[in-house]
């Protein structure tokens, strides 16, 4: 992979197949991405294009309804992170503007009774569908199918990065047993022609907070990953049936930053609506992030202590849903205190 050059494709089912040689191949292809910046997109993994199209099609159809249909299941009336999620409700870069994106969350259906619900696990809880919504049955279907299936596919990209740092190709076992995962379905109006982009964002440049992301993107662009060597943002074109993976932020730990938790963002400049899916994989939310075997060289120590999956994720949550929320309270600040003028 050439300098300033866009996450390549991978063709994944090499990984179901026989041929040793292409396996290799795979393996060193994904290790030179993660070494670089930590993205690549994946075709031929095992999730049908029925199904993509399917769940692309209910993304549609719930962000199109009312928007007081959407505000009866809003994410703020649980506190395990599932539901609606307004325009402006986060800030993941700082110096930006609320952002311009609406969203939808959802995990493994469990009841009130199950020891994660009970014990306050990291995102852990019933669904909160939209009852409202024409043919919620077949909404709630679809859904679950892609998120378990997005569950197999995070377990054999895993494979794969467990192999491109000379491990077990099932090192990663006890991280994905009983692991949590979060589905969030996307919508991003476009922006105003006249938007200053400096501010204004679909999604901030981040870093992820879990272990490996997954996305599917609509056809529409706007996905941007930094390039740190030439100080550049590339496109990441999409490309129908593939899915853009990323590294977070707990491989960065993980790998003592051998491997690179990457800066992008979204920007919506096409005049289009955009829909995107990303599913995060957290992983065990007890499972112990710690320095990983063959990342440390003679005589280095590791840089990060060792935290839980559920530690450090909640911390990145309570980060970005905080700042949205001071900005929010700064933005009210400043207009009563210029209508205060104003009466004075």
């Amino acid at each position: 992979m050439t300098i300033a050059e866009a996450p390549p494709i991978l063709d994944f089912s090499v990984f179901y197949g026989n041929d040793q040689q292409a396996k290799d191949k795979l393996v060193e292809d994904v290790r030179k991405c993660c070494l670089h910046n930590g993205f690549f997109q994946i075709t031929g993994h095992s999730v049908s294009a029925d199904l993509q199209q399917n769940l692309l099609r209910c993304v549609k159809q719930f962000f199109a309804l009312p928007q007081l249909d959407k505000d009866a299941v809003l994410k703020d009336q649980n506190t395990w992170n599932r539901g609606y999620e307004k325009i402006g409700s986060q800030i993941l870069e700082a110096g930006t503007a609320p952002e311009l994106k609406e969203g939808f969350y959802i995990g493994e259906e469990i009841s009130k009774e199950h020891p994660y619900f009970i014990n306050k696990r990291l995102n852990s809880g019933p669904n909160f569908w939209p009852e409202r919504m024409p043919n919620v049955e077949g909404f709630k279907q679809v859904a679950m199918d892609y998120y378990h299936a997005m569950h197999v596919l995070a377990k054999d990209v895993l494979t794969v990065i467990a192999q491109t740092l000379n491990l077990d190709p099932y090192y990663f076992k006890d991280f994905t047993t009983d692991a949590v995962a979060t589905l969030r379905l996307l919508h991003y109006p476009p922006q105003a022609p006249d938007s200053d982009e400096k501010i204004s964002r679909g999604i901030g440049a981040h870093t992820d907070f879990g272990s490996v992301t997954l996305l599917m993107q609509d056809e529409v662009d706007g996905l941007q990953v930094y390039e740190k060597t030439t100080n550049e943002w590339l496109d990441v074109e999409p490309v129908r049936g593939a899915y853009v993976v990323n590294l977070g932020n707990a491989f960065m730990r993980w790998s003592n930053d051998k491997y690179i938790s990457n800066l992008h963002r979204v920007i919506n400049k096409s005049g289009k609506e955009r829909y995107s899916v990303p599913f995060f994989y957290s992983g065990n939310p007890d499972y112990m992030i710690d320095c990983l075997p063959n990342c440390l060289k003679a005589g280095e120590a590791p840089k990060y202590d060792p935290i839980t999956v559920e530690a450090a994720v909640k911390g990145a949550y309570q980060k970005s849903y905080g700042a949205a929320e001071t900005f929010k309270k700064g933005v009210v600040s400043t207009v009563k205190a210029v209508e205060n003028t104003i009466a004075v």
